[in-house]
């Protein structure tokens, strides 16, 4: 088991396959870590779909507006949360295998509660999309998320939790 440094910054989603341990990255990109982390306290990630999953490159999760499972999955990937959008946080750090991304439209401050996780290395995507976590534990678990975009049967975040509060 990895160990888990700094609870308060520490996300475990379940997924079907099994736990997956993300260390955030507050101090790189603080807005996005605050907001994952009050997003999951408030349950809102829980049930929400893998909505677009691409083999080779990430995938993308999160839409908490529509992207529960047995809503209308049509609009999945096209909302956010309740909340502003966030401002950019582009740094220096790698789009790596296992790095956790904001996913946003073309304004570079659009990113709200969307995210994904890479596949691969995917430094075409530096500098250009938040890098806010990494993961730690259960990467195995992320490679058994259904492709497809979006899948015909999509996987789930079956719970987010801050591992504080786990």
């Amino acid at each position: 088991m990895a160990e888990i440094k700094d609870p308060e910054n520490t996300i475990i989603i379940e997924l079907k396959d099994g736990p997956v341990t993300i260390e955030l990255l507050p101090d790189i990109a603080p807005g996005h870590c605050n907001r994952m982390k009050e997003l999951a306290r408030e349950g809102a990630y829980d049930g929400v779909v893998f909505h677009r999953v691409i083999e080779g490159f990430m995938a993308q999760t999160g839409d908490v507006q529509h992207g529960k499972e047995g809503g209308s999955m049509a609009r999945a990937g096209t909302g956010g949360s309740d909340k502003p959008n966030l401002k950019a946080e582009f740094s220096g750090v790698p789009h790596d295998r296992g790095t956790l991304g904001a996913a946003r439209s073309q304004n570079p401050d659009s990113a709200n509660s969307q995210f994904f996780i890479n596949f691969a290395d995917n430094h075409f995507l530096n500098r250009q999309y938040t890098v806010y976590g990494r993961v730690i534990e259960g990467m195995e678990h992320v490679d058994k998320i259904t492709r497809g975009e979006p899948p015909a049967n999509p996987d789930k975040m079956i719970s987010v939790k801050v591992a504080a509060d786990a």
